[in-house]
């Protein structure tokens, strides 16, 4: 069989065989299938769309399955997908949504509203994963089969965000589910690896801690734009960013997410790569423990705000990135500009807070736990320990796998003085980033900081059943200065989204609704 000069793998029933001549990778083509390389450092451990979400899981999970709606473009945007149309009554408190007629799962079962009712009652019932973003407004006896393509939702209250919340809420075939279940698991044991879904892609290779591969589904029901698409893509587990720029580099992965800034704009300059660069809706932040330790005590808290150097944020992403200037990131629906309340460095104002705490030399020391192996926090501790160091305070820094710092951000005793936190807003309103500071986000990642206010709160609930936008921006505004006020953590940047991609790699749409290294599969192909 004659070779291709592309740099893309080529996955054969009998193997792969690499080719290689100079800088560039020839790969001999084996059943002409255009399998893509996601080179990536985070796995996915569950992929069950009712127990659990992040960046990697999500990335594969929208593969997997479809919703309702779709997230897409920047400014996002939320398009139909299953859904053909939908009605909301006057108070937003009754949703009716048309489904399509020709979706159908993986073994060919149709999509119907039963399985969109069984789906939204499963995660409702679990209680993981997506729930919290509805179980305060939804109940499972809210939800109604019209028809075989019709569903409603009644809510037990007015909640005017409710379609911005359905597109990471994924349908799935209950039979399929429902065939793995045990002593009443609703099959979760079985969905953490299994395949259970609509979309574009379906599972073929698991290999945790290693790679896992999708393969394109041929016939499936949305169709395919280009006839270029891939006919696949591995997820390949890689540890190391720098590890990451060399696979790029040599043509080993056709994409990678998360290498350092510098790298970024170092492959930028190499033949045959380009990155992208988007502004995003991610945010970092310092999370203090609002509760626990020296930084219950709101004085030490404005001081290390006072002291933080947030111009050193920028130069850690090499100018690819912006300073919050509120509570709410900037972009997001709903956000208000802070500019002239917002903390900056000032020494001064760091050691007037300092005295009124009782520490004007400060003589303690603090922890900050971050990522292992992120660069870019551990920079961000080194700051910290200059900047508090003219306080009089140490910082220990204590370096934690991912879900080893969620476990210990989980509990007011258990959470750190000060954990480093990127958090993406999982829709575009902005009850998503005002429901973070509520007490129900105790125990999630984004509410490390066990934030204590029950005046947010309640502006919080207030503001989330009202339909009308203007009135509830009256309460938002409130919100961000109220927090803002409280300094529960040092609201740092927002950084641009950047991914490295091989030059015939096209396709890729950014949306700043997905996660940090997360993108859509669904519309990449290869162009000659």
């Amino acid at each position: 069989m004659r070779s291709k000069k592309w740099c893309l793998m080529f996955v054969a029933d009998i193997g792969v065989i690499f080719l290689l001549s100079g800088m560039s990778q020839t790969l001999e083509i084996r059943d002409g299938k255009k399998i893509l390389v996601y080179g990536a450092r985070q796995p996915a451990p569950n992929i069950d769309p009712s127990q659990y979400y992040d960046w990697s899981t999500r990335m594969l999970q929208q593969s997997l399955y479809d919703a309702l709606l779709k997230y897409v473009d920047s400014p996002p945007k939320v398009i139909p997908w299953l859904a053909t149309n939908w009605e909301a009554s006057p108070d937003a408190k009754v949703w009716t949504f048309h489904l399509v007629k020709n979706a159908k799962f993986h073994n060919g079962d149709p999509l119907t509203a039963e399985a969109v009712k069984f789906s939204f009652e499963r995660t409702l019932k679990i209680k993981k994963g997506p729930a919290w973003m509805l179980l305060d407004v939804l109940t499972p006896e809210g939800i109604k089969v019209v028809d075989d393509y019709t569903i409603q939702f009644t809510l037990n209250q007015p909640y005017a965000p409710f379609e911005t919340v359905l597109p990471w809420w994924y349908i799935m075939n209950p039979k399929v589910v429902m065939a793995h279940e045990k002593d009443g698991d609703m099959g979760q044991e079985w969905m953490k690896d299994g395949d259970a879904g609509s979309g574009p892609f379906k599972k073929k290779r698991w290999e945790h801690g290693v790679l896992y591969e999708l393969e394109a589904v041929a016939d499936y029901w949305r169709g395919w734009e280009n006839p270029n698409h891939i006919d696949g893509y591995i997820f390949k587990l890689i540890r190391e960013a720098s590890s990451q720029r060399i696979a790029i580099q040599k043509g080993e992965c056709d994409i990678v997410e998360g290498i350092s800034p510098e790298d970024f704009d170092l492959v930028a300059k190499m033949p045959g790569i380009y990155v992208s660069n988007d502004p995003g809706l991610t945010t970092f932040g310092i999370k203090m423990n609002n509760q626990k330790g020296y930084t219950k005590d709101i004085n030490i808290r404005k001081a290390i705000c006072y002291a933080f150097d947030y111009d050193s944020l920028i130069k850690i992403y090499n100018g690819n990135a912006i300073l919050e200037d509120s509570p709410f990131p900037i972009g997001l629906k709903g956000h208000i500009s802070l500019k002239d309340k917002i903390y900056r460095q000032d020494l001064q104002k760091a050691k007037e807070y300092m005295e009124k705490a009782g520490y004007p030399n400060g003589g303690f020391e603090l922890e900050y736990v971050y990522v292992q192996g992120l660069e870019e926090e551990r920079k961000m501790g080194l700051v910290l320990i200059d900047n508090l160091g003219k306080l009089g305070i140490k910082v220990k820094m204590v370096p934690l796998t991912w879900p080893n710092m969620v476990a210990r951000g989980s509990k007011v005793d258990t959470s750190p003085d000060m954990i480093a936190i990127f958090a993406t807003p999982v829709f575009n309103d902005p009850d998503v980033v005002a429901y973070q500071y509520h007490k129900n986000s105790w125990g999630k990642y984004y509410g490390t900081a066990h934030y204590n206010n029950p005046e947010v709160w309640k502006l919080t609930e207030q503001a989330r059943v009202i339909a009308d936008f203007d009135e509830r921006m009256k309460y938002y505004e409130q919100i961000q200065n109220m927090i803002l006020e409280d300094a529960p953590e040092v609201f740092g940047m927002q950084y641009n989204r950047r991914w490295a991609f091989r030059d015939y790699v096209k396709g890729f749409v950014f949306c700043p609704m997905r996660f940090t290294g997360e993108i859509d599969m669904y519309p990449i192909y290869i162009q000659k």
